[in-house]
């Protein structure tokens, strides 16, 4: 028997850090914890209401995968649904049932890596959809629908170039088939996933796209459902029916080198643990990967990677305070890091004292160049210490 376990995709909209950041936080000064998160849900809610006005006719899902890309799937989607929004994706079946009971009726939940074996019967009763990417998934969901007695709703997922999930091109006559045959599943949409729309000029996109005209013309009248947050960038033949936005909705860049057209919405502060000096000559760090070239102020922060600040910063990324650059020296640990902050007054930092890791002087992409990784990776592995605060 499978057993669902809700919690570990709620945990960051658990009412215990449903509070406002005290006034000491906003004045620069930590009250307890090693970091403040604040996720401002009305900027969430322009940039889904700005996607909404780009794309129009099309409706607009929210992507609220991996607890809302770990700013709290609950709070983002209470925030969604009164803006408007009545579809929600993630990516396993374990989320949808964790979220299915904060969603209204008319609202549709969708499981993009569809359903596991033994997950049908959860899934059926909390009316989670599955999008179905192989014979076996499909088979599977029409048992279940035949066992009870009643149609039951599905996505078919198409592979268009990016060989991850989907039926493969060879496929899609013995799909077609198979719905046929299949009286009990309601076919909602035939969708695909984008390979490189964040590279708009990438050929790659074409050829997707023209592919996707084949299924839709193959399985019509079916909607269809394509873009992701930067193929809603790439115009209207690639939004089909339902955009699935994920990274654009929480303030990420969708396409790269190109101007950001959403606003930010997180920002993280860190406190400061300790301030010393130390003089030339100096190892900083695990394994003494930063020797001072001179006396040298530091300032040891209380974030590190198991709080979602890759080790790849490591003599590469920086923080910053009141809009000076705090280059990161020495090996990042687990649950600390240490900066330069010669270039500060000698009294700017003390105990408690907050830094900017994401805010108006380091963009979530910023910090991600700097680790060698993407918004994503960085966005999702930011840690559970953290206060964190809807405003």
């Amino acid at each position: 028997m499978l057993v669902y376990c809700a919690k570990p995709y709620l945990m960051h909209s658990e009412k215990t850090l449903d509070r406002a950041v005290p006034q000491a936080v906003l004045d620069g000064k930590a009250q307890g914890f090693p970091g403040y998160m604040t996720v401002d849900l009305a900027a969430l809610r322009r940039n889904f209401q700005r996607i909404a006005s780009m794309t129009t006719p099309a409706r607009v899902a929210a992507v609220v995968k991996a607890d809302a890309y770990g700013l709290g799937a609950i709070r983002v989607a209470e925030t969604l649904l009164d803006a408007g929004c009545r579809h929600f994706f993630v990516a396993q079946a374990e989320e949808a049932i964790a979220l299915r009971s904060h969603l209204p009726n008319d609202a549709q939940l969708f499981v993009l890596n569809g359903l596991l074996p033994g997950a049908e019967a959860a899934c059926a009763a909390a009316q989670v959809i599955p999008v179905i990417n192989c014979f076996a998934q499909l088979y599977r969901w029409r048992t279940q629908a035949h066992a009870e007695r009643r149609r039951l709703p599905a996505v078919l997922q198409f592979d268009t170039g990016m060989s991850r999930l989907g039926f493969a091109p060879a496929e899609r006559a013995a799909v077609r088939m198979g719905i046929a045959q299949s009286p009990e599943l309601e076919i909602l949409y035939v969708m695909s996933h984008l390979a490189s729309a964040d590279e708009p000029t990438k050929a790659q996109n074409a050829a997707q796209l023209a592919e996707m005209q084949m299924v839709k013309k193959e399985f019509a009248p079916v909607p269809s459902s394509f873009a992701n947050s930067a193929g809603v960038l790439m115009g209207k033949d690639y939004h089909g029916s339902l955009v699935r936005p994920g990274i654009a909705l929480y303030g990420g860049a969708p396409q790269v080198n190109a101007v950001n057209p959403m606003e930010p919405v997180v920002s993280l502060a860190i406190a400061v643990a300790q301030t010393r000096t130390v003089p030339r000559g100096t190892m900083v760090g695990y394994s003494g990967t930063h020797v001072t070239g001179d006396s040298t102020r530091l300032a040891t922060l209380c974030a590190g990677y198991a709080d979602g600040l890759p080790r790849s910063l490591s003599g590469r990324g920086a923080v910053y305070f009141h809009g000076q650059r705090l280059p990161i020296v020495g090996r990042v640990s687990m649950d600390s890091m240490t900066v330069d902050i010669s270039d500060l007054p000698d009294d700017a930092l003390d105990l408690g004292s907050l830094v900017e890791v994401i805010g108006p002087h380091q963009t979530l992409e910023m910090l991600a160049a700097d680790a060698g990784t993407i918004s994503y990776e960085i966005l999702t592995g930011l840690g559970r210490r953290f206060f964190r605060s809807y405003c």
